[in-house]
Order: structure tokens, then sequence, then C-alpha cells
């Protein structure tokens, strides 16, 4: 027999493993999209400068709490950022304070504010041996940033060249391997028996590179890890839909103006926040995957990261297409927001009021 159509489901609340929130006119007005349907979510440190202290990662979830409605849920995990110089013992009274729950490792230049990241791995081993010791996870982006690598090869090359050792050397540290955009990578975390996890993007579920280059360069779809070849945006879905608990959500949501979209040296980064949920349901539904997308968005998470799953529920309904804003204002300037090029038909019920 068919399967009976559903048009209403109910989640618990869902949390976001990847999120940048930026800070000052920026974050005013984009933590209220994310805190709108998310109970938790691991913010980036990549600030300028970047959040590199344990006093500093409590300072920024200070900021960010006072952008939120009065009695809002909505919880900031932060994280710090890897430098050559961290200090192991601020991140691990940082740990115990709970004030930090996972760090941040950026390749020095792969990425937006990227500089300050690591070149020599082997100067931050003994901060990767503390953290294993207390049970700190490390989110790592997976990319190498030397020139002579293609930039669709970078995050291959990256597991072959620094993640396989690293691992090897420091074989208990738990690692998130974030914003995973290939094949080879859903395989290595897949073959992997322990400590070992990913998130995956809302974008990279939906776009490929022809998205960003065919017809014509699409600036609002330019993220990074760029989105590489069809087969490994199937992949993504495969891993996604699957059930798998060492796959789970990180939006890397990155909000920047159109202006710095547009510039010659345009940002990379794609604005979700807004319409996550809908467009995940829409892939879910499509791959007839509805019943996965809550280990996906709510429970395979919190699982990794030692949490438990938030109480509270979430509820979808699937009706007539939902009509987003192509842009939100910002102290900054306008921002787009990510358009999955089909019309969305699931929405959250209702938002949370406070």
């Amino acid at each position: 027999m068919p399967k009976t159509a559903i048009d209403r489901l109910t989640l618990r609340r869902p949390d976001d493993w990847h999120l940048h929130l930026r800070d000052g006119a920026m974050m005013e007005a984009v933590t209220a999209y994310s805190a709108a349907h998310f109970g938790r979510a691991i913010v980036m440190p990549n600030l300028v400068p970047p959040v590199v202290t344990g006093a500093q990662a409590g300072a920024y979830r200070d900021r960010i709490m006072a952008t939120l409605p009065e009695g809002s849920p909505f919880r900031p995990l932060m994280t710090c950022y890897l430098t050559e110089d961290t200090d192991a013992e601020d991140l691990a009274r940082a740990h115990a304070d709970g004030i930090i729950t996972a760090v941040k490792l950026y390749p020095a230049g792969a990425t937006t504010n990227s500089a300050s990241g690591v070149k020599d791995f082997d100067k931050v081993r003994p901060v990767l041996e503390r953290m294993a010791e207390i049970g700190l996870p490390l989110c790592v982006h997976g990319e190498v940033t030397d020139s002579d690598i293609d930039i669709f090869d970078r995050e291959a090359v990256f597991i072959d060249r620094i993640l396989k050792p690293m691992r090897k050397k420091v074989p208990d540290l738990r690692i998130i391997m974030e914003h995973v955009t290939t094949e080879n990578a859903v395989d290595y975390v897949r073959d992997s028996r322990s400590n070992l996890a990913a998130t995956i993007t809302t974008h990279h579920l939906i776009i490929n590179r022809n998205h960003i280059l065919a017809g014509g360069i699409k600036p609002h779809y330019y993220c990074l890890p760029v989105a590489k070849r069809e087969k490994h945006r199937i992949a993504l879905v495969a891993a996604a839909i699957s059930g798998d608990k060492r796959f789970f959500l990180g939006t890397d949501s990155a909000p920047h103006t159109d202006a710095n979209k547009y510039l010659p040296c345009g940002c990379a980064g794609c604005f979700t926040a807004p319409n996550t949920l809908s467009c995940l349901a829409e892939v879910f539904d499509a791959a007839g995957a509805l019943d996965k997308l809550e280990n996906f968005t709510s429970l395979a998470g919190p699982r990794y990261y030692g949490l438990p799953p938030n109480e509270d529920t979430i509820t979808l309904i699937k009706g007539d297409p939902v009509d987003y804003p192509a842009q939100i204002e910002t102290g900054d300037g306008p921002v787009t927001v990510f358009d999955p090029g089909f019309p969305l038909h699931w929405r959250v019920e209702a938002r949370a009021e406070f």
C-alpha cells in the first residue's frame, strides 16, 4: 500500500550545531531568526578580533543574550578560536565553568576571518591532548589552503593530510567535521568507529557548484567550503536522511551584507536561518524520509555533544508555498535570505512567544 501523505510533523525543538551570529548591529538583527526555531546553537568565534579566551567567549555570550526577548529559551553554546598561542588551561577552565562547549579549528586562511588560524598543527597538539583529557570537542573547518590544491579538492586533501594524522596522534579527541561537502567526507565519517561526527548545512543539501557558476556568477550561493559536484550533494542528502547518529544539522548560516557579497572579492556565506526548517522539510519530504528529520535536526547532535534533547517541540505544517522575505534589514545593510530555487510548502506552525 502507498504511504499516507504527511502534512503535519511534530519534532523535538531543533538545535543548530554551527551558526554565525556576527556581532554588533548584524548580531542584533539576525539572532532572533535562529532563536525563533532553535533551542541551542554552537556559535562560531571568528569575529574581528577572534574569540580566543574563555573570558572573551563569556563576554560574547552576554552580548548575544542581551539581544534576545525576555524569557527566550534560546541558548548560545560558545566556542573559542584555536590559535598556535592558545592556553590549554584557559580552555579547560572555561569548559569546567560552562562557558564554552567546543573549540574551533580554522586552518589559517581557509574562510572568513581565519587569518589567526593554525598553520603548524604540531604546535597545537598539546592543546588537543588536553582537550581529549577533559572531553572538550574540536569543531574542524576541514580544508587545506595550499595554493596548488584545487579548491574543489581541499576537503578531501585535508582528510588525508591533516585529519587522519591528527586522529592517530590524539585518538581520544572528539572531533566534528563541520559543513562537510563531499562524498569523501561522508565515507570517512561512516568508516570511523569512534570520536568522529559531521555537520551538514541546509544549503549544501540543495545546491551544487552549477548553482554558483552556471549562467553567471551567483554570489549569494558562494560559500566556503564551496559547493561541489552533484554526486557530492546526493551523498550529503543520503547521509542526512540515513538516520546515522554521526550526521546532524549545522546550518553554517552566515550573514553578510549585500554590499560585501557583491565586492570584487565577495564574502563567502549563505544566510539560511529564516527558512532552514522549511528547506529541510522539503528536502526530506522529496526523499520520502520525513521520519528521519527529527534525528537530523534534534536528536543526533545533542547525543554527540552529551546533552539532552530539547524538551519542547515545534510543528511543521505543509500547505501553500511560504513567502519568506528576499532580504532582511540590518544596521549594517541588507542581507539576502537563501533562495533554494523551489517553492517551500512547509512552515513552522507558530513561532515561540516569550
